[in-house]
């Protein structure tokens, strides 16, 4: 077997145990940012919410249904970002962006962990809405929130 063909394979169990065993699913207490986001063409939907306290993003939970790809994104997305300063969330946010439309990516000091497993849904031009929806819903809540 290639390294390719293994890494391949080590790349799904990873996205199956963040489908299977989800990361940060659920709801936060108290006052928080919501976003509600959908992917008409295949029927994936997220609520997420987060916490920003000091310009970071304090927590982070979400809620949904859809495919394995686009919930293993959310819960990897979530546990990805907690912690982060609002600036670093939304360049890791740019960078898996790019990752998806196929670019070499430097992820210049954010560690991108299990992330990385997602690289594979670029030979699948009409799942990489599925990987980034989480992403984007994280985008546009934390842009509401400067706005604020």
């Amino acid at each position: 077997m290639s390294l390719g063909n293994n890494l391949d394979t080590l790349y799904r169990q990873v996205i199956m145990d963040h489908y299977k065993n989800p990361r940060n699913r659920g709801e936060l207490e108290g006052d928080t940012l919501k976003v509600n986001m959908n992917n008409p063409t295949c029927g994936d939907r997220i609520q997420l919410q987060m916490r920003v306290e000091d310009n970071k993003i304090a927590d982070a939970k979400f809620n949904g249904e859809g495919c394995s790809i686009s919930l293993s994104s959310a819960s990897m997305m979530t546990q990805s970002v907690k912690g982060l300063p609002v600036e670093d969330a939304l360049r890791m946010s740019a960078l898996f962006s790019d990752m998806m439309l196929g670019k070499e990516i430097d992820p210049a000091g954010l560690d991108l962990g299990d992330i990385e497993a997602l690289q594979g849904v670029t030979k699948f031009p009409a799942r990489i809405k599925c990987a980034t929806l989480a992403w984007k819903a994280m985008e546009q809540g934390l842009h509401e929130e400067e706005q604020a």
